[in-house]
């Protein structure tokens, strides 16, 4: 059983990664023993109710450049002890410590981008650090033969810069499951009084803007999901502008949890800002949450997240984030029930395209083309 096992590296909470659930639950498929690993972040939630195998590591530090390092060598050394069949490395973070261990052990490896990984916001001022990541990524990236990533844009700057050709698997949900159903009445989806941002609380979101927007819609909520490195900031903001119970944190919550949370809003937020080619890209996993709950969406006029939404018909682009403007483009998509109709309509065409049950074989493509045997009848999802 041990040489069955396939590892899947990140460095992310387990709890709340969607991406790598879904991914996992794939690869249960070809009947080997999927083995995620990740690390324990401050805050994190016990991993329950999986049917494979997980761990959480402890590293020594807990941010910084330091972090990454130690996930490495933690990494490293953990996959250097044990048998397996494939390595899954998630992003450029895991890569270094997977793609050695691949090498030495002679293993395929599958690369997966969750995002363009040296466009990342918190990089840019950092010069040293940004440049040891894009010197891994030089050296890494031309070697990697089977991988995947979340969005065109992505794919194709890494196939401009170093050859390679990432196969594209967005990041979309189940159709099926806690929170989902793609014939809710009319009347629920057309509830004006509740915003939802769930996900990273990290700089470049758009909370701020968002949160100073609240001063001026008094009669609506917003519930944000998650935690990250300016959480505490952006409660400090909250509280200076007196919006009590009206911004609410919500910390972090399993993604099963999460759905009936989301289904419970009238609009749902991704408001990225163009901090980078990371962001620029961003084609983020929440936007499809929210089009799976069918509730409207506001974005980010970035290029992925704005042919989503125009081209489904499910919501608006961001006209401007001076905050009374945001306000007041809010209210118009909350108060209008003739729009709102016309959006509630969409989404249920969008929700049933944009599922997973879609997009799987495109990941099993890439799984095939690195050694695994899928059955000739992929099991029902459920």
């Amino acid at each position: 059983m041990e040489g069955k096992r396939i590892y899947i590296l990140v460095t992310n909470d387990l709890v709340i990664d969607q991406r790598v659930h879904r991914t996992v639950m794939t690869l249960l498929e070809t009947g080997a023993k999927p083995f995620l690993v990740g690390f324990k972040r401050k805050g994190s939630l016990p991993v329950q109710g999986r049917p494979y195998a997980t761990r959480c590591l402890s590293p020594f530090f807990k941010q910084g450049f330091l972090f990454y390092i130690c996930v490495n060598l933690r990494l490293f050394f953990f996959l250097l002890l044990r048998r397996s069949v494939m390595l899954v490395s998630n992003d450029l973070d895991t890569l270094p410590a997977v793609y050695l261990v691949a090498k030495i052990k002679n293993k395929p490896l599958v690369f997966d981008s969750h995002e363009y990984f040296t466009g990342l916001p918190e990089l840019t001022g950092r010069r040293f650090v940004r440049r040891v990541w894009e010197s891994l990524e030089r050296t890494l990236l031309p070697g990697i033969q089977h991988g995947y990533t979340v969005c065109q844009s992505i794919s194709e700057a890494y196939h401009t810069r170093y050859g390679i050709r990432l196969a594209v698997v967005r990041n979309l949900p189940m159709s099926t499951g806690p929170g989902t159903d793609i014939n809710r009445p009319v009347e629920e989806s057309l509830r004006n009084d509740l915003i939802i941002y769930q996900g990273a609380l990290n700089m470049g979101r758009g909370l701020e803007a968002m949160i100073r927007a609240m001063a001026y819609l008094e009669n609506y909520r917003l519930q944000i999901f998650g935690d990250g490195t300016i959480t505490r900031e952006l409660i400090r903001l909250r509280d200076a502008l007196s919006l009590g119970d009206r911004v609410s944190f919500m910390g972090r919550i399993p993604f099963d949890e999460l759905r009936m949370h989301t289904r419970r809003a009238s609009l749902g937020l991704s408001l990225e800002e163009n901090l980078g080619l990371n962001y620029y890209y961003a084609l983020p996993n929440k936007l499809f949450d929210y089009i799976q709950a069918q509730i409207p969406v506001l974005v980010a006029d970035l290029p992925e997240m704005r042919w989503i939404v125009t081209t489904y018909g499910v919501g608006q682009v961001v006209r401007d984030r001076a905050p009374e403007l945001l306000a007041r483009q809010v209210e118009e998509m909350m108060s209008s029930a003739e729009q709102r109709a016309v959006w509630v309509k969409n989404l249920r065409t969008a929700a049933a395209e944009l599922c997973w049950e879609k997009e799987v074989d495109k990941l099993r493509d890439v799984y095939r083309r690195a050694g695994l045997v899928f059955p000739a009848t992929p099991p029902s999802p459920g």
